[in-house]
């Protein structure tokens, strides 16, 4: 790699682009956070105090126009498209957040743009580098479980809020993407799926209960609710040797960032998870703990500066993020219709 930084400008410095992109931007090695794009005096003031010297700017024009190699696009959920799509049609490589798009349309349509134009292209599937995430990887990879039958994977949490904001295009595409991505990784492609949620406005789902048939016969119950009194176990693998348990908290990334802590202020600490929270290989009577890997999400931008450079693939493929909207649009349709649902192909 060049001994420059790549320079990231950021679109947005909500909830999102304040705690998940600017802190992990600025501490990521070979990564420099350029500008940021947000009209809010609020904001402004914030930015002013977290980085110190980063300027910001009113649109995404006066960002290009500063001088940037690439932009990251943490705005809500429904404009994704049209942001992306314009940073594409400038040239500059771009990562969007998730939900990478509404549906599976407007998220093929806006990969094809980045193919045609021949400029890069990611989306911000953090949770794969979650530190529960990457244990259960490696079990799977040391067949421990024995043939693998059945993943329940949830996102539930008791919020203060009675609704999810807006913002996030609702639950299922909120943390659904996150879900749906997360056992298309492990478990491949599916072929149906069936789906029951609770809806607080046009399409904003305040809880989901998603089930997905894998075509290689694994099927996954995926789990979000906002406002659950009573959180469901993280995860639940069960294989015919055994099931692999982590009861929670959610991974502990989140939470640090929150409260100000990052890569760059935690060193090799960071994402290290407290015994407490380690998952169970059970069998049984037999329970033997399994120490969890570290949480990684400060490696998704220095991985995507060196795909900037030539030297490296990005690292979530944008094709991954249709696959999910597919899967995702299916779910909304089976949820409306109550009834399964079969899943197309993705197209590719």
């Amino acid at each position: 790699m060049p001994d420059s930084d790549v320079r990231i400008g950021l679109v947005g410095y909500g909830f999102g682009g304040r705690y998940f992109h600017a802190p992990l931007i600025a501490g990521a090695r070979g990564c420099t956070l350029a500008g940021v794009v947000t009209g809010s005096p609020a904001r402004r003031a914030e930015l002013a105090a977290e980085h110190p010297g980063v300027p910001a700017f009113d649109s995404v024009g006066d960002l290009v126009a500063a001088g940037v190699d690439a932009v990251t696009v943490s705005t809500p959920a429904a404009t994704h498209t049209a942001v992306t799509d314009e940073l594409l049609q400038r040239g500059l490589p771009v990562v969007c957040d998730k939900p990478f798009a509404m549906d599976a349309e407007a998220a093929r349509s806006t990969v094809e743009l980045a193919e045609r134009l021949g400029v890069l292209l990611s989306v911000y599937q953090n949770r794969r580098w979650d530190s529960d995430f990457l244990t259960l990887r490696r079990l799977l990879d040391s067949a421990e479980l024995g043939q693998v039958l059945r993943m329940e994977s949830t996102f539930e949490r008791w919020a203060p809020q009675p609704e999810p904001p807006a913002a996030g295009g609702g639950l299922l595409l909120d943390f659904g993407s996150h879900l749906v991505d997360q056992a298309l990784l492990l478990f491949g492609p599916v072929h149906g799926v069936y789906a029951e949620s609770h809806a607080v406005g046009a399409q904003l789902e305040n809880d989901f209960v998603l089930l997905m048939q894998h075509s290689s016969g694994m099927r996954s119950h995926l789990s979000g609710a906002w406002r659950q009194g009573a959180p469901a176990p993280r995860l639940r693998v069960t294989g015919s040797e055994g099931s692999f348990v982590v009861a929670g908290p959610m991974d502990g990334q989140e939470e640090a960032l929150l409260n100000g802590r990052t890569p760059a202020t935690e060193g090799e600490d960071w994402g290290r998870e407290p015994e407490a929270a380690w998952g169970k290989l059970c069998r049984g009577d037999e329970v033997r703990t399994i120490p969890s890997e570290r949480g990684r999400w400060d490696l998704f931008y220095e991985r995507f500066a060196r795909a900037v450079r030539g030297a490296g693939a990005v690292p979530v493929d944008p094709w991954d993020a249709v696959a999910t909207a597919t899967v995702l649009d299916a779910a909304r349709r089976s949820a409306a219709e109550g009834r399964s649902v079969d899943v197309p192909t993705p197209p590719r």
